[in-house]
């Protein structure tokens, strides 16, 4: 008897699936096309997505068996906060639990699941190769799996094979942004619009921002209108300065929500963003990328579903680099010279591909 059948038969019926990713958002956004996915394949069953409210504007309307429970876990804290919400889950019916997540808030919900007698699959984040790809020494520089084929060999050790598929949350045209005609204008024949993500949540991954802000001011002045995409006050500050400075820079931070810019980001001509969350929003919203690397590396496996004419901008030749997976680690040099080294002309002549 086959993974399939036990699942059938432990299930009874229609399975419910469980499956666990609270964070990082580009990490949510990976998960995507493994839902749809997954829908597709297994009409007759349903999966839910356990996740921070934000992943809703990524995941509604995505299918029928496709849903989200969202959760603030400042709500659950502690031992005994994970307690009541596992029992909350075991309640709602489900039958698995897929830990896409696999740290230690997942781990006490999929023991508590696995003490109800209820399946358990568990994503294998590759750690050992990971720690191969980033040593100081010796490094073993191969492309990983990425992490959306690592979402889908957990359904498929859960019983549930897929085939993987890009997904475009917009098909193939650009998706009606009348709504935010008020912010953005109207875009209109001749126009180019680009959209730069100059932020990441470490530093290994930052462009550094006097670096950021030639690139922007040359595309000013060739008369592009550039869109800046962000979180924070920091980030709002720095970036409504930008654009109180320039004649064609348009600041979205505190103007808009996920929904909107998603909508917005079909839109560019292309993205320019870090090895972050805005790279994956860009791939879903089906929006060519140019995004830069530092510390960090696509071999790692997070580049995820990429756009076709999609360009990774990185320092090529330095020994140390990759010396992070997420880009936490400290620059042993002390300047991050996988960026810094990176002209702003280079990426401006990056951009030059994609007729801007």
């Amino acid at each position: 008897m086959d993974s399939r059948t036990e699942m059938r038969n432990f299930a009874d019926s229609m399975a419910k699936i469980l499956a666990i990713r609270f964070s990082a958002l580009g990490d949510v956004a990976m998960t995507v096309a493994v839902l749809k996915s997954f829908a597709d394949r297994y009409p007759e069953d349903d999966i839910t997505l356990l996740s921070r409210p934000v992943a809703a504007a990524l995941v509604e309307g995505l299918s029928q068996n496709v849903h989200l429970r969202s959760v603030n876990l400042a709500d659950y804290k502690g031992l005994g906060g994970l307690r009541r919400l596992s029992r909350e889950l075991i309640s709602e019916g489900y039958d698995m639990v897929v830990d896409w997540h696999d740290v230690l808030r997942s781990k006490v919900i999929r023991f508590f699941f696995k003490r109800a007698g209820r399946k358990v699959a568990v994503l294998d984040k590759g750690r050992k190769e990971r720690k191969k790809l980033i040593r100081r020494h010796n490094k073993k520089l191969v492309q990983l799996t990425t992490t959306p084929e690592r979402y889908a060999k957990t359904l498929e050790d859960a019983g549930y094979p897929i085939r993987l598929e890009p997904y475009r949350m917009f098909g193939d045209r650009p998706a009606d942004i009348a709504e935010l005609h008020d912010i953005v204008g109207e875009k209109t024949a001749g126009d180019i619009w680009v959209g730069i993500a100059p932020f990441a949540a470490h530093e290994g991954k930052i462009y550094p921002l006097p670096l950021m802000r030639e690139v922007i001011k040359e595309l000013d002045a060739k008369g592009v209108h550039t869109f800046l995409f962000g979180n924070g006050s920091e980030e709002r500050q720095w970036c409504e300065k930008l654009e109180s400075e320039s004649s064609h820079v348009t600041s979205l931070i505190g103007k808009s929500d996920l929904r909107k810019e998603l909508r917005l980001i079909s839109n560019m001509d292309v993205m320019v963003t870090m090895d972050s969350a805005n790279m994956h929003l860009s791939a879903l919203a089906g929006t060519k990328t140019v995004s830069i690397w530092g510390a960090t590396h696509p071999m790692a496996g997070f580049c995820g579903q990429q756009v076709e004419g999609s360009v990774q901008v990185q320092q090529e030749g330095l020994e140390c680099r990759p010396c992070s997976i997420f880009g936490k680690t400290k620059c042993m040099h002390g300047d991050y010279r996988c960026l810094t080294t990176i002209s702003p002309q280079k990426i401006i002549e990056t951009l030059k591909a994609f007729n801007i």
